[in-house]
């Protein structure tokens, strides 16, 4: 992998100088003050660490690299957290703030001014967050991966958070339709043992059909937007994600994307199949197939399987069913690579996506969030002497000895909740 030119003296990249959290985690109250370069915080587990780097990435992507939903985010006892950050980008500042309200809307300021929605404050602060809940992209359900793209389209592009938006507002519609439906159908069975969509509407469900159609058109607009982005990302991953595997295990075999859509595997879960085979998808081949659009292809699989979704009560075709499948030489990672193979893969989509956000302009903030203490000696050097030229590193540790020499700077030391500098 080709790596990033040494740092210039005017900082071309984004990095937070300060750093407030009030009733987040387990923090009441803690104000730090940070600086370009290599930040550790190092303590005993437990005591507060990754709660810092969290609260970072929580303001990059508005969601927590540990948990689903917020609640767990707010100090138990309080009613709301807010986190603030000062981000500096080349001779600009601005001051995000969030306010955490589990159950309500978040809230979201701009220099002290309030915004009407807090995805628009998405996109300020960049950051790629390494951590072991990582390895779950490797050895996780397609969720996982799916998440990985679409967290990586937002902080690329920050308009893509309301196409994902719409599409999961639309999805939730759909899916509550269909489930209804289903109960109706299933009602109509048992009552008359009819099996046709013709006795399914004679009990009294025949406007789902037509509605259905609406809800079609919606989910195939948004979906195709959706899927055309995941598909031109994963082109640009691959040599990128090839690049820092074959830096970090050079003796293993070539890592491989595959983009695994419900427009070529029918409408199942696209789980199990080898890169390569039955269901691996491109841009080109989705895009040309017959020479329609992704939304007209949409549509017509989304007719395809309405029986089953009718049968089922879910949608069964769209990027939500998707999967990047990743491979090793012949084989899928998933269920063949080594427990080392798979922390190597891990790293190497991270780094994959810190090279594609530091070519879009300026260096992202790198978050390492207890990730050395699982690396072998190999590894552990590799992954310091790529992410040492960052504009800003922010490492968590455990003991000062899991922090490697090449990444020697600013250290905060954290016992019991509190924060103090050392160096």
């Amino acid at each position: 992998m080709a790596r990033p030119p040494p740092r210039a003296t005017t900082l071309r990249g984004v990095h937070v100088a300060h750093l407030s959290l009030t009733d987040f985690r387990s923090y009441a109250s803690v104000e730090l003050g940070l600086e370009p370069g290599v930040t550790a915080f190092v303590g005993p587990n437990g005591q507060g660490k990754t709660n810092l780097v969290e609260a970072l990435g929580y303001v990059a992507s508005h969601s927590s690299h540990r948990v689903a939903n917020d609640a767990p985010l707010v100090r138990q006892g309080a009613g709301r957290a807010v986190v603030r950050c000062a981000v500096h980008r080349d001779e600009r500042r601005a001051l995000v703030e969030l306010e955490i309200n589990p159950g309500k809307a978040n809230r979201a300021r701009l220099n002290r001014s309030p915004v009407s929605r807090p995805r628009e404050v998405v996109g300020l602060l960049r950051t790629v967050l390494f951590a072991p809940e990582d390895l779950a992209l490797v050895k996780g359900d397609p969720s996982e991966r799916r998440r990985f793209l679409d967290d990586l389209l937002v902080a690329r592009a920050p308009r893509f958070a309301a196409v994902r938006a719409d599409y999961d507002r639309v999805l939730k519609q759909r899916g509550a339709l269909l489930r209804a439906a289903a109960q109706a159908r299933r009602g109509a069975r048992g009552a008359r043992r009819a099996e046709s969509d013709t006795a399914f509407a004679a009990a009294g469900a025949g406007d789902v059909l037509s509605t259905l159609e609406v809800w079609d058109a919606h989910l195939a607009r948004h979906g195709a937007a959706l899927l055309r982005a995941r598909l031109d990302l994963v082109e640009a991953l691959r040599p990128l994600v090839a690049g820092a595997y074959s830096s970090l295990a050079p003796s293993s075999g070539a890592a491989t994307l595959d983009y695994r859509s419900t427009l070529s595997t029918g409408g199942d879960d696209p789980e199990g199949e080898e890169p390569g085979g039955h269901g691996s998808s491109d841009a080109h081949t989705l895009s040309t197939g017959l020479g329609k659009t992704l939304e007209e292809q949409l549509r017509e699989r989304l007719l395809e399987v309405r029986a089953a979704e009718l049968e089922r009560g879910v949608t069964l075709v769209g990027p939500h069913r998707d999967d990047l499948v990743l491979g090793l030489g012949d084989l899928p990672a998933r269920g063949y690579a080594s427990h080392g193979e798979s922390w190597s893969f891990a790293l190497a989509l991270r780094l994959a996506a810190y090279d594609l956000l530091r070519a879009d302009g300026g260096d992202p903030v790198l978050i390492l969030d207890d990730v050395f203490a699982e690396l072998d000696t190999q590894r552990r050097r590799r992954l310091a002497e790529i992410v040492a030229s960052a504009e800003q590193v922010l490492i968590t540790a455990a003991v000062p000895d899991d922090v490697p020499g090449e990444l020697v700077g600013a250290r905060f030391d954290v016992t019991e909740g509190s924060v103090s500098r050392v160096r």
